[in-house]
């Protein structure tokens, strides 16, 4: 399963609640507990549930650990 955080539309504003949006329903979608993916990835129930309510100041080498974890396909197009 793959999410891909690329827009043609400028407007969007991708942020850490957008993110944390898509790592919930992503772990939801392959029902996976908040539990289970933290001990899957590496990291704290504390870190996931912070992650999935869009908490600005999570660690960014952990926030990508966990989207590999689920699959998640992260772009970052510069111009």
């Amino acid at each position: 399963m793959g999410f891909k955080f690329m827009s043609n539309n400028l407007k969007k504003k991708y942020d850490s609640k957008y993110i944390g949006g898509i790592v919930k329903s992503t772990r939801k979608k392959l029902g996976v507990t908040q539990r289970n993916l933290a001990l899957t990835s590496g990291t704290g129930l504390r870190f996931i549930i912070e992650l999935e309510q869009g908490k600005p100041t999570c660690q960014l080498e952990k926030v990508l650990t966990v989207l590999r974890t689920l699959g998640v396909k992260l772009i970052i197009e510069g111009k």
